[in-house]
């Protein structure tokens, strides 16, 4: 994962405000259950990722967290022991007891992986259209040392994963090839090389004596404002959606989800507060 700078509405907004409005979208994954307001912020993330430019990211985290989402709904079914609709018995399996999945419990980890996908799409939004460089920037009144350490952090792993591919390739031209531990050993003897290397580098530059940044005051633009307003939304809806009258949606002992016009009304408003704020486009970077 990578930052990709695009012309869009969500990359002219200050970074800070970007990375609030994934945040909103992530809080929204974990306070709601149902699963239709679960589908809805994951189409408003697919829709979100197209508006920033990003949409081939964002569908790609998707792809990819569909078998941890799988995986997390059968472990759910084999360990649960709530519900009342058995799909199978399976016995005793030792030291897991008597595993008789339920329909109730597969239901629950499938709700849960969905969650799952949806928190991965959006720190994938993240990454691909919130500067990382920005976003440490303002966290330099805050902690200097913290935000310097962790933009080096940043900036060091892409570099590390380059070596780590060149020492394997060279490893693997050799005859009698090579093992995964002297490539590993490779690998990190090159990383402590490096972090010598940048901490000389520092010191002679005079970073440890560093101070606090004076403040630098920056007028909000129309997308900051847009996309402020939004991440606040999102984040009030999802709190009154929590609400069990709004969108219940109960797994035990029986799954109980009734899906109607208020639950289809909340799940529309996410979806468009969501890609409201891609409907201002004045002012952007070409």
């Amino acid at each position: 994962m990578s930052y990709l700078r695009r012309s869009s509405p969500l990359h002219a907004a200050r970074a800070s405000i970007g990375a609030a409005y994934c945040a909103a979208l992530i809080l929204a994954a974990l306070l709601t259950h149902n699963p239709l307001l679960l589908g809805a912020l994951a189409l408003a993330l697919a829709l979100a990722g197209a508006g920033a430019g990003v949409g081939r990211r964002v569908l790609r985290s998707l792809y990819y967290s569909l078998p941890m989402s799988l995986a997390i709904a059968v472990i759910n079914a084999l360990v649960a022991r709530d519900g009342l609709t058995v799909l199978a018995r399976f016995g005793y399996w030792g030291p897991f007891g008597q595993v008789d999945p339920t329909l109730e419990a597969l239901c629950y980890g499938a709700v849960f992986g969905l969650e799952v996908i949806v928190i991965i799409g959006a720190c994938a939004l993240a990454s691909a259209a919130v500067n990382p460089d920005e976003l440490l920037r303002s966290l330099r009144r805050v902690s200097f040392r913290s935000a310097l350490t962790a933009t080096l952090a940043t900036r060091m792993v892409p570099l590390l994963a380059l070596d780590a591919q060149r020492i394997g390739e060279a490893q693997r031209s050799r005859v009698s090839g090579a093992s995964r531990a002297a490539v590993m050993r490779a690998i990190t003897a090159n990383a402590l090389d490096r972090a010598l290397d940048v901490a000389a580098t520092l010191e002679v530059r005079g970073y440890a004596g560093a101070r606090r940044p004076p403040r630098t005051r920056r007028p909000l633009s129309r997308h900051d404002l847009s996309f402020a307003g939004a991440a606040v939304a999102i984040a009030a809806l999802a709190l009154i959606s929590s609400l069990d009258s709004l969108a219940p949606f109960n797994f035990y002992p029986t799954i109980s989800a009734p899906i109607g016009a208020t639950q289809g009304a909340l799940a529309a408003a996410f979806v468009a507060l969501a890609l409201a704020p891609f409907a201002e486009r004045r002012g952007i970077e070409r």
